[in-house]
């Protein structure tokens, strides 16, 4: 039997979103980053594909201020209230009305967010490789291509260390070039460890500390996050807000949607095996060749869970690791 094309499996995910995640864009890559590295020529392929495709190139910031409201631990709970007793006296009490004896009617829900542009992109890269700010940004600015780059400080700071294995890497003060090709700037924390393996004062150490660095060095906010290997939990989502991050975007390696979550933002992770029809599918709201489509929001899965609580359990031992 022939396999359905792209347009018809496409009919299957309407709707969808495709959220790219890039690393290292280069031809000799470090060995633990080459299975998520594209040659220059790939990328440009891919880039090129993404035009044809005719969707509109947006921000995460863009998609996340369409997104609708929701708790970052992704539970909705209104307790009930009830009115108080009102105050009276003897003279009032005649005259007073009774209170009510049922509770107050809950408050009117919010008005639903404004609609995307038609058919979205969203275009992001993780950690702070150094073709990011010279070539990659050049072949994003030379095609109109805006972009959201996730920077691991201490990975990209001099004296500064991180758990990412050696690489080449940008520079901090890099930063603000990259918003100068129309880039925009989120944090990927300041060491890259499995957020939902540390402990509370640890995470939001994390999450401060990077953004202020990032902040120190643009001279203005920085409201959106990455999650290292796309880890995170109810937990790490509520640190995230508290943090003031207002999005953050995981892996899943699924498409997102307009009814996504902020905290929890769907990416499919490009690797050097995906091909231009693959980019072509994906533009598609089609699946690439091999995998399936699913579109957030979804829950996590059991397997998801039971790998979450043997990554924690093991860190309790040995420290944040590196889960690369």
């Amino acid at each position: 039997m022939r396999a359905p094309d792209a347009s018809a499996r496409a009919l299957r995910t309407p709707g969808a979103i495709p959220v790219l995640l890039y690393h290292a864009v280069m031809d000799d890559p470090p060995s633990w980053i080459a299975e998520f590295t594209v040659t220059p020529r790939d990328f440009a392929a891919h880039l090129d594909a993404i035009v044809a495709g005719g969707r509109t190139p947006i921000t995460v910031s863009t998609l996340a201020g369409h997104l609708p409201a929701a708790s970052p631990g992704h539970r909705t709970h209104r307790p009930t209230t009830f009115p108080s007793a009102p105050e009276t006296s003897p003279s009032a009490s005649l005259s007073a009305s009774p209170p009510p004896s049922t509770p107050a009617p809950p408050p009117a829900p919010a008005p639903p967010a404004a609609p995307l542009p038609p058919r979205p992109v969203v275009l992001t890269f993780d950690d702070g490789f150094a073709d990011l700010p010279g070539p990659t940004a050049e072949a994003l600015a030379a095609r109109a291509l805006p972009a959201t780059a996730y920077l691991t400080t201490g990975a990209i700071t001099p004296g500064r260390t991180s758990l990412l294995p050696p690489a080449p890497m940008m520079r901090l003060a890099q930063a603000p070039a990259l918003e100068s090709y129309g880039m925009e700037v989120g944090a990927h924390t300041v060491t890259h460890p499995p957020l939902d393996t540390l402990r509370p004062a640890a995470l939001l150490g994390e999450l401060r500390a990077s953004k202020q660095a990032l902040e120190d060095t643009l001279g203005h906010e920085v409201a959106h996050l990455a999650y290292p290997h796309g880890y995170n939990s109810r937990a790490v989502r509520r640190a995230a807000a508290s943090a003031g991050y207002s999005s953050a975007v995981a892996v899943r390696h699924a498409l997102s949607s307009a009814h996504d979550e902020p905290y929890r933002i769907a990416r499919l992770i490009v690797r050097r095996r995906h091909t231009v029809a693959d980019v072509e599918a994906w533009m598609a709201g089609a699946p690439a060749r091999g995998e399936r489509a699913r579109v957030a929001p979804f829950p996590d899965s059991p397997a998801t869970l039971g790998w979450r609580l043997y990554r924690s359990a093991r860190a309790r031992v040995r420290g944040p690791e590196f889960a690369g």
